[in-house]
């Protein structure tokens, strides 16, 4: 093991038993360095696609909710909103996602095991679930528009019943797919993303409320989107307590996360957030200020995820990141022994 890292200037003394009794050794500080400067750990490959892979993948299960919440209230515009955006939203992210395993065929072959320690098996089939669920409410939107007579005379009487089931079948699938790609990148060995375990998962819940309701916000009436605005108060305080945990919890891992692009995208999140829930509380009766808050949060859920995933890879690519803590930990290990 290296020696513990220590400030420039700082000074330790070292003894080593022999016959002749304790030898005293006066150690030069050490500089951290790594081999060749070359990073511990291999960044993770991921680029774009999986940070909005985790943007679209929130804002389908916030979506569904929100269309759930319609639908219970009697709340139609709410509904539909809900409803087409997690369809919309849920395509995107298994396109981004198989974008990035490269091969089509690399989602299917995962279908063929369910394993329950491995997050990405759960969350496939996770997206299994939800996406057909998400796909028949939708497509039941459609119903009205339907002929009366022959065989789609027979959709659009079933469609609506089918829709309903569905929904709610897509609403309670939703908190796992909005929370497990905060599971997945904490079970990576990423010193940021794996040391955030515990708040990871409540940012991207509340990122996905936040999102689900910033589609209420801007599709829906006035009159109808009551459930949006609570939505976006409850969306707002977890995304705002967990990215405030992760930046401030951490230690020396947090600092990927206040500094360089990372830091810049998670305040431009958290100022957006607030002042999307603002405008959303305060614009009640306001079409266009309510308009103006949904594009704030969903704007505001964008910054959030790729914030938490370049703050990730920032702390794969800089060596102290997986070094200083690992010492840290051996030394408290020591204290206490």
């Amino acid at each position: 093991m290296s020696a513990p890292h220590r400030p420039v200037g700082d000074r330790f003394r070292r003894y080593r038993s022999g016959r002749g009794g304790g030898e005293q050794v006066t150690v030069p500080p050490a500089e951290f360095t790594s081999y060749y400067g070359r990073p511990i750990l291999k960044p993770p490959v991921w680029k774009w696609d999986i940070a909005a892979y985790l943007f679209t993948g929130g804002l389908a299960a916030g979506s569904s909710l929100l269309a759930a919440g319609g639908q219970l209230t009697g709340r139609p515009a709410l509904r539909r909103a809900g409803r087409v955006t997690s369809l919309a939203a849920v395509t995107a992210s298994a396109y981004f996602l198989v974008n990035d395993l490269g091969r089509p065929a690399r989602f299917h072959h995962m279908l063929r095991v369910a394993k329950p320690t491995s997050p990405m098996s759960v969350g496939t089939w996770i997206l299994t679930v939800f996406g057909p669920a998400a796909g028949v409410a939708a497509v039941a939107e459609a119903a009205p528009w339907l002929p009366e007579r022959g065989v789609l005379g027979v959709g659009r009487r079933l469609l609506p019943a089918a829709g309903r089931a569905a929904g709610l079948v897509a609403a309670a699938t939703a908190p796992a797919l909005a929370t497990y790609t905060g599971v997945l990148l904490a079970d990576t060995a990423v010193p940021s993303w794996h040391e955030a375990y515990p708040e990871l998962p409540t940012i991207f819940a509340g990122s996905a409320l936040a999102s689900g309701a910033g589609v209420g916000l801007l599709a829906a009436p006035c009159a109808q989107a009551g459930p949006a605005r609570r939505l976006a108060v409850a969306g707002a305080a977890l995304e705002l307590w967990g990215a405030h945990r992760v930046e401030t919890r951490l230690g020396l891992l947090s600092e990927p996360y206040r500094t360089g692009v990372p830091g810049r995208l998670l305040r431009a999140g958290r100022a957006l957030t607030a002042a999307g829930v603002l405008g959303a509380l305060v614009g009640r009766r306001s079409r266009l200020l309510s308009g103006l808050s949904g594009a704030a949060l969903l704007a505001a859920s964008v910054a959030t995820r790729f914030g938490i995933f370049h703050g990730g890879v920032a702390s794969a690519r800089d060596p102290k990141y997986t070094v200083v803590p690992q010492r840290a930990r051996v030394d408290r290990r020591a204290a206490q022994g």
